[in-house]
């Protein structure tokens, strides 16, 4: 069996195991393993080869590394609206009881909330800053 042909297939295994696993980074590795089925099919040495999979490999890792810590960090699940399309939806508080907490209509149903830590207690309109399981944190809507 050709080398290039073994590179292929390490290549198409990694790719396959990342599919499996939901590892990224193994996606880097298929990409060195096929620059080194590239470097098989020019007729070049197999030390040649292996330095040219370690070498498009890891800099394949290291270009994801750097991309991904150039990324901002996102928002908790709990206060992220990507995750809960709740967060930032108005609700009307009309009274709060002596814990911080009250029960208000929303989307059809009643809903316990609670109030933002260092969150000013007042009836009025309140915005979802975050879901805690089954209640609605709130914070005032700034006028």
């Amino acid at each position: 069996m050709a080398n290039s042909t073994i590179w292929w297939l390490l290549a198409g295994a990694a790719v396959g195991i990342e599919l499996v696993t939901g590892t990224f980074y193994l996606l880097m590795v298929a990409i060195g393993l096929a620059a080194g089925a590239v470097a098989a099919h020019l007729g070049l040495d197999l030390t040649v080869q292996l330095v040219v999979v370690a070498v498009v490999g890891l800099g394949a890792t290291l270009l994801l590394r750097h991309l991904r810590g150039q990324q901002p960090a996102s928002a908790p699940a709990a206060s992220n609206r990507d995750v809960n399309l709740d967060i930032g939806e108005r609700v009307q508080v009309d009274v709060w009881s002596t814990e911080g907490t009250s029960r208000v209509n929303y989307r059809g149903a009643s809903w316990q909330v609670r109030l933002a830590p260092d969150a000013a207690r007042a009836p009025g309109p309140h915005r979802v800053v975050a879901v805690d399981g089954n209640v609605l944190v709130v914070a005032p809507v700034a006028a």
